[in-house]
């Protein structure tokens, strides 16, 4: 059975012994369960891993025994999501299943025709729980690194990113042309531009477009916001290699 991931900061990481405590070590103890002379891998959430016994565990304490480390390599191509905000808790599934599927960035932005919408004085704290979800699901999923999540993006930002990276792709399902048929740049950010449910607007498209994405349909069937940027996503880790 593959060993279970818990997180600890980069300064426990270099010591012989890691001690999991407060919330963290709650989760594994109380949680998970974890007991004495089990194996436990902590990492460092930026691709540090370290490989464990338990040597101690009990209430929101535990005790690990470092037996060695690794580094896991930053992915290239890197899967950046550019995500409209979903409405209710469909957010909170699209950040868990695009974590689990191995999304490095996932940038929530405030498309035009997004219901759901992040008020200034709500910002900071729908942002903080994108990214405790992130995290969460980079320890069920048994990641070396927790993806990043941006702060909230404008369409303007969006443009911006879409210009700068390897291959920008507008996921629209009327396109011409399929993402599994797209061809793919061996390194840098592949971008992957997921609308709301009432779709991206023609001024946001044309932006888009004008930056040089490419617009690209899934298939026959037309997801929601919420799952459409793991589906994708998966099927560009196959074709980029990240799956084999």
């Amino acid at each position: 059975m593959t060993a279970p991931v818990f997180l600890a900061d980069r300064d426990q990481m270099q010591r012989d012994s890691i001690v999991l405590s407060g919330a963290e070590g709650r989760h594994a103890a109380t949680v998970r369960r974890i007991r004495p002379g089990e194996r436990a891998d902590v990492a460092d959430g930026a691709g540090l891993i370290a490989e464990c016994v338990v040597t101690a565990a009990s209430g929101d304490r535990v005790e690990l025994l470092v037996r060695s480390r690794r580094q896991v390599p930053v992915p290239d191509p890197r899967i950046v999501v550019v995500q409209a905000i979903p409405k209710g808790d469909r957010a909170a599934l699209a950040v868990e299943t695009m974590t689990e599927v191995g999304v490095d960035v996932l940038v929530p932005w405030q498309a035009e025709r997004c219901v759901a919408r992040w008020p200034a004085d709500r910002a900071d704290r729908s942002l903080a729980r994108w990214r405790s979800t992130a995290r969460e699901a980079a320890k069920q999923a048994r990641r070396a690194r927790v993806p990043e999540v941006t702060g909230l993006a404008s369409s303007a930002d969006v443009t911006a990113r879409a210009a700068a990276s390897a291959r920008a792709v507008v996921l629209e399902p009327g396109a011409p042309d399929a993402l599994a048929g797209l061809p793919l740049p061996d390194g840098g950010d592949i971008i992957l531009i997921v609308g709301p449910e009432g779709g991206i607007s023609p001024a946001e498209t044309a932006a888009f477009t004008g930056a040089g994405a490419v617009p690209a349909r899934l298939g026959a069937s037309v997801l929601r916001t919420s799952t459409a940027g793991a589906v994708a996503a998966a099927v560009l880790m196959s074709r980029s290699g990240r799956w084999s």
